[in-house]
């Protein structure tokens, strides 16, 4: 069957984001132009790259034994999720190990969706604090939760004299909240329950007719996302301001998470 003629890809995810272990069918087998393997599900626990946040990696395991595909990229293209990889085991060079329809069993790697998970719930937590610390009027933009160096940015400026001192009050008010903690969750709701939950305002990339998914942090105010975060606050452990560089009418604002 062709990729255009599937059903989309349940996002499991949406409804449990700590899942790292679940089933799900085998719809398509597809070879890339560039030679890789791609999986298509009728259902999927992995995270596609997007939104700031890394693809997870893993393994997908088939009814036929020492067998599993090895997933190193995850992609989601016009609602279908394609998991990258390759097959490795006793039959790897066989052309369609497992079969269409076959059960097959979702292996997210626990580590790097934690770390994934922290840093983005990260990024979410700086957002309120911009809240606290007298920084409201700055609107969020682009983001990005990627170990290597983590960062989200601002639409608008803080004058070059304050730069320093609201770092120091955003690293205070980030650790503060999470030594406090707060369950973390996320529901798709009506677009005007979404916005009630987000303090009466959506952003304008919002359709009106839409159901947005909205993370809560605690009781501060929602935010829509399609991401993974971790079960509360206090699991994103410390958080350190790095760096506030402001450039071209926005401000950036890096941070890193504890070990």
């Amino acid at each position: 069957m062709a990729a255009e003629a599937l059903p989309a890809t349940k996002l499991a995810y949406f409804d449990d984001m700590w899942a790292v272990e679940a089933a799900a069918v085998l719809l398509a087998q597809l070879q890339t132009e560039d030679g890789r393997i791609a999986l298509i599900l009728d259902s999927t626990i992995f995270y596609p790259q997007g939104g700031g946040q890394p693809a997870d990696t893993g393994f997908i395991s088939g009814p036929a034994s020492g067998v599993k595909f090895v997933v190193e990229d995850v992609r989601l293209k016009d609602g279908l999720v394609y998991h990258y990889g390759f097959l490795e085991g006793p039959q790897s060079d066989c052309a369609v190990v497992p079969k269409l329809g076959d059960e097959l069993n979702l292996h997210v790697d626990p580590q790097r969706r934690d770390l994934n998970s922290r840093l983005h719930s990260a990024g979410h937590l700086l957002d309120v604090c911009m809240h606290k610390v007298g920084l409201s009027h700055l609107e969020p933009g682009k983001c990005y939760h990627f170990p290597d160096s983590p960062f989200v940015e601002y639409k608008g400026l803080i004058p070059q004299d304050l730069l320093q001192v609201k770092q120091k009050e955003l690293e205070t008010e980030t650790n503060a909240l999470i030594l406090t903690g707060g369950k973390i969750s996320a529901s798709i709701l009506s677009y005007d329950e979404a916005s009630n939950c987000c303090g009466g305002v959506l952003p304008s990339y919002i359709a009106k007719d839409s159901s947005p998914r909205i993370v809560k942090l605690g009781d501060h105010p929602g935010c829509p996302c399609g991401g993974t975060h971790v079960e509360d606050i206090a699991n994103i452990r410390s958080m350190k301001i790095t760096q506030i560089r402001t450039k071209k009418g926005s401000t950036r604002v890096s941070y890193s998470i504890g070990a």
